[in-house]
């Protein structure tokens, strides 16, 4: 019986994790890659102009994410999380590899970019309800005293898909020329990604209800919106988680997606191999947030992310001029630095928020407080990062943000009080 448990337990954790892999690879490939569709789909004089709005076009999809948690809260706080999690998944796979199969603007001009628009902003509805609703699931369905490390594998999900991504486009540069690269070459990743989603699929066909989804929708009314009772019952509480998260959401964006084109782009002189860099420091991270997400089960959620918080926001300056030296060293040594920071502040993070909000009403709850945080700063953060380099001039000027977000999710989460019991 055990053996059994454990296999299902297993099998959860998976199935759970399968699609934060494809979302989080197709929106870490766009992000790796920004540099080379660029130029394809917006031409300019300026390079630094056409990767703005390439990744505007990045933040379009995150400005969907609140919707998308709308939609899929409703579906999985009325319908279940199983059915969430599967229709999510498929809803996110076919924009993916349409994007892989796109005319760039040469071949129709700017008619590729309105359908890149509108690819991203399909996706942004979906990736608005997956990772909320893989958290919930995962921790719904573990045992009290594993609830941390059960849902660290969610964020594992999203940040083994940036990974993998990482690793792919790596991969691609070194084994293609760059001609190669800007014709055809930017398109495999995408197309890529029907085969995760046909893996996931096989593995939430056979997903078990969660049994704290049932019990609540067997003792209470199951009748009106979700987003109804949240804006009417908690709405201070919603709030109070979103700003709680602001330096997760933004950090994650800015020193991992966005830093391989900071390093091989911006820095001068450019780092060495900022994609390995980035790729060794984020197994790294791989690692740490399991581990972060297995010590908050005994030491407490907030000690452990507030303690990560406050070191991020003293280090992260310093080592934004460490990286402007252009030393492919001293960048691996920083990045990994970062990775221990940040696994300890993601791994807790998903057990926290689940146990920020009653069951009933917990998908639609946690969708608004995690998306419109997400949509608002961490979908910006390339953006915002380029902006403020191109207008101050100052290469370290992104870390200055940094601080700042460090200082207020500080004090907010300090605060704010989880509705289950915990240490």
């Amino acid at each position: 019986m055990n053996s059994n448990n454990s296999d299902n337990s297993s099998r959860h954790a998976l199935a759970g994790t399968v699609g934060n892999v494809l979302e989080w690879y197709d929106f870490a490939v766009y992000g790796f890659l920004a540099p080379i569709m660029s130029p394809l789909f917006f031409p300019a004089d300026n390079g630094l102009t056409g990767l703005i709005k390439t990744y505007g076009i990045f933040a379009a999809g995150y400005l969907m994410r609140p919707i998308g948690g709308i939609i899929f809260g409703y579906i999985g706080d009325r319908l279940g999380r199983k059915i969430a999690l599967q229709w999510s998944i498929a809803m996110m796979a076919v924009p993916t590899v349409l994007v892989g199969l796109l005319p760039v603007h040469a071949s129709i001009g700017s008619t590729a970019a309105v359908l890149l628009i509108l690819l991203r902003l399909i996706q942004g509805i979906s990736v608005g309800g997956e990772l909320i609703g893989s958290m919930s699931y995962l921790v719904e369905t573990a045992p009290a005293n594993r609830r941390g490390l059960a849902g660290s594998w969610s964020v594992c999900g999203g940040v083994g898909g940036i990974l993998l991504g990482s690793l792919v486009a790596s991969t691609l540069g070194s084994l293609l020329t760059e001609e190669a690269m800007n014709e055809w070459g930017w398109r495999v990743p995408f197309l890529m990604g029907i085969v995760i989603f046909a893996v996931g699929s096989w593995l939430r066909r056979t997903l078990v209800e969660s049994a704290d989804f049932e019990k609540a929708d067997a003792d209470e009314a199951n009748a009106g919106l979700p987003i109804i009772a949240v804006l009417r019952d908690i709405p201070g509480r919603v709030l109070h988680l979103s700003v709680s998260i602001l330096l997760f959401a933004t950090s994650f964006y800015l020193l991992f997606v966005w830093m391989p084109t900071y390093l091989s782009k911006i820095v001068t002189p450019p780092v060495a191999h900022a994609l390995g860099v980035n790729t060794t420091a984020m197994v790294l991270l791989l690692i740490m947030i399991p581990l972060g997400g297995h010590l908050s089960d005994s030491l407490g959620r907030k000690p452990i992310m507030l303690t990560a918080t406050v070191l991020m926001g003293l280090f992260v300056y310093p080592a934004f001029l460490i990286l402007d030296q252009g030393v492919m060293l001293y960048a691996l040594v920083i990045q990994l630095l970062f990775a221990v920071l940040l696994g300890l502040i993601q791994g807790p993070l998903p057990a926290f928020m689940v146990e920020c909000f009653p069951v009933k009403v917990r998908y639609t709850a946690i969708g608004l407080s995690y998306n419109i945080t997400l949509a608002i700063f961490g979908g910006t953060a390339p953006l915002v990062s380029t902006w403020l380099i191109q207008t101050t001039g100052d290469l370290a000027s992104p870390a200055i943000y940094l601080v700042a977000l460090a200082v207020i999710s500080t004090i907010s989460m300090y605060f704010l009080k989880p509705l289950s019991v915990q240490r």
